[in-house]
């Protein structure tokens, strides 16, 4: 065997609990709820040794069925709130917005380009995404760049 390390997808019902100890201090430090490594595996209850041998070897895995993501251009009218509005609607239709790029208006109108992901419900809600993008007042234009 090469020393190369390799990945692997494991099932966590047949980890062993420091593994996912390890998970929960990483995403506890990820989301600052705990300053320390020090505070976060005590509440956790592992040690810090094992946090330490695993923590840049252990992963979580999102599950790709369950989420997509869709790339949208749009082109906005350079006024007030138009942006925000769209932001506002792509929550209603619970989006998590992972990045959006704003070019600087030229001639009244900036391109605007979203990336979000759906956790649930995607093939509904991508029939419904551009008429509904299109019917906000300042849209100029949507269109559909991905979704994987």
């Amino acid at each position: 065997m090469d020393n190369q390390s390799k990945l692997i997808v494991v099932g966590s019902d047949v980890l062993p609990d420091v593994i996912l100890k390890v998970l929960e201090v990483k995403k506890l430090l990820a989301n600052k709820e705990e300053k320390s490594s020090a505070s976060a595996c005590k509440r956790i209850g592992v040690s810090r040794s094992a946090y330490y041998k695993y923590r840049n070897s252990v992963f979580s895995y999102e599950e790709k069925l369950t989420s997509r993501i869709i790339n949208l251009y749009m082109q906005l009218k350079d006024k007030p709130g138009v942006l925000s509005s769209v932001l506002a609607d792509l929550h209603k239709l619970d989006a998590n917005i992972l990045t959006v790029n704003q070019s600087i208006p030229i001639d009244g109108v900036a391109t605007v380009t979203v990336s979000l992901r759906f956790d649930k419900g995607l093939e509904k809600k991508m029939s419904e995404i551009k008429s509904i993008m299109s019917g906000i007042y300042g849209v100029v234009d949507v269109q559909l760049l991905s979704g994987e």
